[in-house]
């Protein structure tokens, strides 16, 4: 029987999901006892995790594109879309921080944060772009969930507001569009014999190590 691209992103959710305990920093938020200057190195570090990825996801498009891919070139432009919107909202949580635009500018950022952009920028030359589509969707699945969890806790522990949070909120909230492009472009990947699963899965084993680098390096 032939796999669909359900079996496939299925499949790599299952055997890319975070283990138990690999992200410190986020129970400690949720339990309001992670310090203030934790979320404000988040936000600084956000800024340029989300003005890279941008640019990835705007690259990946154009190769896509080029490479006769249309719906996975959809799939990154929507990606690209969707980090403009994260870093408007991102304003409003570095302010809830007590940070300034100076103090944005100022910040050097830090290698373990950034070891995931890095990484999406290798992905974004070197991979096939539905094998990136893929490990992309197995690691927001965890990111969503995290950002939830913060989201939630902003609100109970350290008093910020709707605006404060919306930037969790934005990845927290499921995204049906999103997910059309995601079971299109798999499918365009497994119709034309583009998509190579262990390289996917390698990818997203990647990524999901970064995503964890990023929350320890910001733990205190």
């Amino acid at each position: 029987m032939a796999r669909t691209a359900r079996d496939v992103l299925d499949d790599a959710l299952r055997t890319l999901a975070p283990g138990g305990g690999t992200v410190r920093l986020v129970p400690e938020i949720a339990s309001g006892r992670a310090p203030r200057a934790a979320l404000a190195a988040f936000a600084l570090e956000q800024h340029h995790v989300i003005t890279s990825d941008r640019r990835s996801f705007a690259h990946l498009a154009e190769r896509a594109g080029a490479g006769r891919q249309p719906l996975a070139a959809d799939f990154f432009d929507h990606l690209a879309r969707g980090e403009d919107v994260a870093l408007e909202r991102l304003g409003p949580l570095a302010a809830a921080c007590g940070l300034d635009e100076a103090a944005v500018r100022a910040h050097e950022p830090r290698a373990g944060c950034q070891a995931y952009p890095a990484y999406a920028a290798w992905l974004a030359l070197c991979a096939e772009p539905v094998d990136v589509v893929v490990a992309l969707s197995t690691n927001f699945a965890a990111w969503g969930g995290y950002c939830a969890t913060v989201g939630l806790a902003l609100r109970e522990h350290y008093g910020f507001d709707d605006a404060a949070c919306g930037f969790f909120d934005f990845f927290a909230t499921p995204d049906p569009e999103g997910a059309q492009r995601t079971l299109a472009a798999v499918g365009g990947g497994l119709t034309d014999g583009r998509l190579s699963e262990p390289l996917a899965h390698r990818y997203g084993r990647l990524l999901r190590d970064y995503e964890s680098m990023f929350w320890e390096t910001l733990s205190p």
